[in-house]
């Protein structure tokens, strides 16, 4: 089921209702995606509590407006939290970045965090290398099979994950996210140093990184070793994606960590 919550902006967000009963636990994608990227992984977690996943602004149904900060995508999130109450927040990529903030933040929103695939520090990445591989991109698809070839080299389980981040129009196939809001998040991401937000968590965290991470070599073992309660599994054969590229071995590492009592 979908639904809409309004943010304090105004700008209607989109909130996808999995099911299930029992604590919440909140979904966040990455960058380009969608709430519904995660409906696999929502179907085994319903056994563990209520799933909802949130569409960030500017992706999937929600509406779109800057500034493309953080601190602004991560009030959105405490926002849906509210009337959830103290929910796991799971997050991919920028989803997980957005949820370590989230955690030191609002610490009172967040009971436990599990982070894939994600650093908090990517200074001396170039924003305009990532503006140039966005550029490239057809502003219009002819086809489900072109946005598959487009995304899927090397690692073929993102073209099927942006395959379900387009909308079909008369003239073919659209992004659901903006190119130009897409880079000015990730220019964000190459500018700040967010690894003083790990200070401020205190919630029980894990970490699962991929065998080829976007994160900087050894990054994300450092993150979990700077948690007074992280935890971190790299998980073989993997690129950034590893719930869809290890579903399994995913399944394996997160869901004894959701089902702890009382983390």
């Amino acid at each position: 089921m979908r639904r809409t919550v309004r943010a304090d902006d105004g700008i209607e967000l989109a909130v996808v209702e999995f099911g299930g009963d029992g604590p919440p636990i909140l979904l966040l994608h990455g960058l380009m995606g969608r709430a519904s990227t995660w409906c696999a992984v929502a179907r085994w977690l319903t056994t563990h509590g209520r799933v909802v996943g949130l569409d960030a602004r500017g992706h999937g149904g929600s509406g779109a407006a800057g500034p493309w900060t953080v601190e602004r995508m991560v009030t959105d999130a405490a926002g849906a939290l509210e009337a959830l109450g103290r929910a796991t927040v799971i997050g991919h990529s920028m989803g997980g970045l957005h949820g370590i903030a989230l955690a030191a933040r609002h610490p009172e929103l967040v009971r436990a965090l599990v982070v894939e695939d994600m650093g908090v520090d990517f200074r001396g990445h170039s924003a305009a290398d990532a503006r140039a591989w966005f550029g490239a991109l057809p502003a219009v698809f002819g086809s489900l099979a072109e946005v598959r070839a487009t995304f899927g080299w090397p690692r073929p389980e993102f073209g099927e994950y942006m395959a379900g981040c387009v909308e079909e129009r008369a003239d073919g196939y659209h992004l659901l996210a903006s190119v130009e809001h897409a880079t000015q998040i990730a220019a964000e991401w190459a500018a700040r140093d967010f690894g003083a937000l790990l200070d401020d968590v205190r919630c029980p965290a894990l970490l699962v990184e991929a065998e080829q991470s976007v994160a900087p070599p050894g990054q994300m073992a450092a993150m979990a070793a700077r948690l007074p309660a992280g935890r971190h599994v790299r998980i073989p054969g993997t690129g950034h994606l590893v719930h869809a590229a290890a579903p399994g071995a995913y399944r394996r590492a997160v869901e004894p960590f959701v089902g702890v009592p009382g983390s």
